[in-house]
């Protein structure tokens, strides 16, 4: 088979995928947003709900609030005690998860679509939402626990350079927050301050539901109903806006003494927002810079022609606002400076040529071969539909996917680039011994 014909062949079987999930979207009377799908499959059912609660919204000096607030969701509500709540969502045979970033925060559901079954865990669900008790004594529980596991990863060199990148590249903007906080900041929260931030960022206004599973359209929407008829009032909801991501304004670079072989290397800026009309040429040109693995110019130049580092890589992380931009790589401490000399040529010759023809077929190809992959379980659809609502994406995002990949050309890619990245304003971020770095 030709490269043409696969490349049209995984086209049609993309689109063909996609498009037998049409994603429903309406609006409850309370303001709540609600994202479906329905499959009938198999007898499950996959919820999530988030909200505008992630750590760009801890108040000054209370890092660390938004992150324990989600986290004691699940350990205590209403007359259950977190162990009640984990035992009878294991007899229902449900699964419950949740996700937290710098913009939102949430929990999401898996269960059996069986009545009884259902009714029991979406009931526990609603409780965890609307009626979280956040005792006293369990926050102090769980305060000690993250403080513990800040300790920890305080003590590794990726969780240094990664705290440390964050800050360089966000500086005084919200972003720039640590998302599980600082042990002095989340040694002082207390249940008070989780239950405050919870009634005035936990509104129904606020909310984004996503289901996908074995229900009809009207089964969906009295599950988004009863989900949402418990949350705190909407007159009480906080502003949730984030500002704009202020541009560098020179390059930087930060160096963190550590005993170590290695030297753990972050280099970037802030990228671009969700939304942004660049991100299909900057998602596809990235492949070819530093996202493809192998296939990619950086693991190329740093692994295969020096054998500088085993893994680098490069990536976009969009946001509400610019997300960052990042390359990443461990070198040899000797070779630390050959390895950002080669990094930085790289980039500036991608930056000056732009990807060729052939560079630009293999990564529509790859990324067009693997969406298949990326939408084959509930789950995983799930995951998009809630990032489709809570970004106010198409509803039709996931149809167009990759026939906005296959328009992207090689003169988009390099002016998207040129629009979004400036090598001469990245932040630098080296985690090891600076007395062994070598010129």
């Amino acid at each position: 088979m030709s490269k043409i014909t696969l490349f049209l062949a995984l086209f049609s079987f993309t689109q063909l995928a996609s498009a037998a999930l049409p994603v429903q979207h309406w609006q409850l009377p309370n303001g709540a947003q609600v994202y479906f799908i329905e499959d009938h499959d198999l007898p499950m059912i996959d919820v999530s709900v988030d909200f505008p609660a992630g750590s760009a919204y801890d108040p000054t000096g209370q890092d660390g609030l938004a992150s324990l607030t989600q986290r004691l969701l699940d350990q205590g509500a209403g007359k259950l005690s977190d162990v009640q709540i984990a035992d009878t969502l294991a007899d229902t045979g449900a699964q419950l998860g949740g996700h937290f970033d710098a913009d939102r925060a949430g929990l999401t559901l898996r269960s059996l679509s069986e009545p009884e079954q259902e009714r029991t865990s979406l009931n526990i669900f609603a409780s965890l939402l609307a009626q979280p008790s956040f005792d006293p004594a369990v926050t102090d529980r769980e305060k000690a626990r993250v403080v513990d596991a800040l300790k920890t990863a305080d003590g590794e060199p990726q969780t240094l350079a990664a705290v440390a990148f964050q800050r360089a590249i966000f500086g005084q903007h919200p972003y720039a927050h640590r998302e599980s906080g600082e042990i002095a900041t989340v040694s002082k929260l207390s249940a008070d301050d989780l239950r405050a931030f919870w009634r005035s960022h936990y509104n129904a206004s606020h909310a984004v539901i996503a289901l996908v599973g074995d229900m009809t359209r009207t089964q969906a929407d009295q599950i988004a109903n009863n989900l949402t008829i418990g949350l705190p009032d909407s007159r009480f909801a906080a502003n949730t806006a984030i500002p704009p991501v202020p541009a560098l304004t020179a390059a930087s670079e930060k160096t963190i003494v550590f005993p170590s072989k290695q030297s753990q290397i972050f280099i970037g800026q802030p990228g671009v927002a969700r939304g942004d009309p660049d991100y299909f040429a900057l998602y596809t040109g990235n492949y070819v810079l530093g996202g493809g693995g192998f296939d990619s110019r950086l693991m190329n130049d740093v692994r295969q022609k020096h054998g500088l580092a085993y893994s680098v890589y490069s990536y976009f992380l969009p946001m509400r606002e610019a997300g960052p931009f990042e390359i990443g790589l461990q070198t040899r401490t000797a070779a630390t400076q050959q390895a950002l000399a080669v990094v930085h040529q790289t980039v500036s010759d991608f930056m000056t040529k732009g990807v060729t023809a052939a560079e630009l077929t293999q990564a529509k190809n790859s990324i067009i071969g693997g969406f298949p992959l990326r939408i084959d379980s509930n789950q995983k659809l799930l995951e998009y539909l809630a990032v489709i609502g809570f970004y106010q994406l198409p509803t039709d995002y996931l149809d167009t996917f990759t026939q906005r990949v296959a328009q992207v050309t090689q003169a988009q890619i390099h002016q998207a680039f040129l629009a979004h990245i400036q090598p001469s304003r990245m932040v630098t971020v080296i985690v090891g011994q600076p007395s062994a770095f070598q010129p």
